[in-house]
């Protein structure tokens, strides 16, 4: 795949955990990007263990403050729009379900506003998740064209993005008309992604490493739900190859791809525990008996053949070299401090070659 070196690039969500891996390997790539999120809400953050202001043009904003984003993406003229920005959390949603509506929905219509008014031609790859699938709990890999639902707040508002998405496709960056407005837009979908510098809360690896940096027993939530897991290089490197060929070929590849591990990667939340603990060295497990917990879906999982077929993309590690690559990342944040991050992130992308022509 050919690199983006030289492309302007606008990133929602810069300051995230998938958006700062993402800022770091554009930059490597010798992208220009700017991002556009609020700041950092984790401490510590990914965004500054590599200090990401030296990455990009960092922009602070909300997809909400719709004067401010349409301003940036009017004065940047981007070539690639990647919308990674979003309430990203399950149990968060059940406290702020309007608030969750806003922003994944309203906010990503709010990104697509912005797309229109670029004067230039743009593609677009527009992330949501594997939670936007109707999840009927029957064991089923759910494809691209299978039912959006959702029934937590988060989920629901992750398939509301992808009406939106389809909507705005077909009524203004409709592929059959791109000769008159040069626009393409994708989106892509993918599951339980972990990897180095995710604190945020209420997610498995981020639980498990404060447990175990602190010498505390884990405490696992929900043991026996099934996730297909999958390490942060893996999606990444599909939303860059699924950007790429749009603009190679913008009226072939405008729809949605799910980004998954192999099937054999699917796995529960307690044998990826068990699993962590055995990578580190020591840890135990507790479960902890809760009562009146907010729903959450038990299995999901991502039939991956179209984005195999049509797009040439497959995973490249299982979940116990994900798991090793990522619990490697916070050993030597914990062990040697954020100044040798950047090396071992050099190392892990490397092994991707997103600075080379096989994405």
């Amino acid at each position: 795949m050919q690199n983006f070196k030289g492309k302007k690039i606008f990133l929602t969500g810069h300051t995230g955990f998938k958006g700062s891996w993402l800022t770091f390997i554009l930059h490597q790539m010798g992208a220009e990007v700017m991002g556009y999120s609020l700041a950092p809400n984790t401490k510590p953050s990914l965004f500054e263990v590599i200090h990401g202001e030296d990455l990009c043009h960092s922009v602070i904003g909300d997809l909400r403050d719709t004067e401010l984003l349409h301003k940036k993406m009017n004065d940047f003229q981007p070539d690639v729009v990647f919308h990674l920005a979003a309430q990203p959390i399950v149990r968060t949603s059940y406290k702020i379900p309007a608030e969750t509506f806003e922003v994944n929905a309203i906010g990503t219509a709010n990104v697509l506003d912005g797309i229109r008014q670029v004067e230039k031609p743009c593609v677009g790859v527009m992330i949501t998740t594997d939670k936007v699938y109707q999840n009927n709990e029957t064991g089923q890999a759910y494809k691209e064209d299978d039912r959006f639902g959702g029934y937590d707040p988060y989920s629901a508002s992750k398939a509301c993005a992808e009406l939106v998405i389809d909507s705005y496709r077909k009524s203004f960056f409709n592929p059959t008309e791109y000769d008159q407005h040069h626009k393409a837009i994708a989106s892509a979908r993918a599951g339980n992604v972990i990897g180095g510098g995710d604190w945020a809360a209420d997610r498995l690896i981020p639980d498990i490493v404060r447990a175990l940096s602190k010498g505390e027993a884990i405490q696992i939530r929900n043991p026996k739900a099934v996730r297909p897991w999958q390490h942060v290089l893996e999606p990444l490197s599909g939303y860059i190859l699924l950007a790429q060929k749009l603009m190679e070929d913008p009226t072939k590849y405008a729809e949605g791809f799910n980004f998954g591990p192999n099937p054999a990667d699917t796995l529960t939340v307690e044998e990826m525990t068990q699993m962590a603990t055995e990578i580190w060295g020591e840890g135990t497990l507790v479960f902890p008996q809760l009562t009146n917990q907010p729903h959450e879906a038990g299995l999901l999982s991502l039939d991956i053949t179209k984005a195999e077929k049509v797009l040439g993309w497959k995973p490249r590690l299982n979940a116990r070299k994900a798991l090793d690559m990522t619990l490697e990342w916070y050993k030597t944040y914990y062990q040697k401090g954020s100044s040798s991050i950047m090396e071992v992130m050099k190392e892990q992308t490397s092994e991707f070659n997103f600075l080379n022509n096989n994405c």
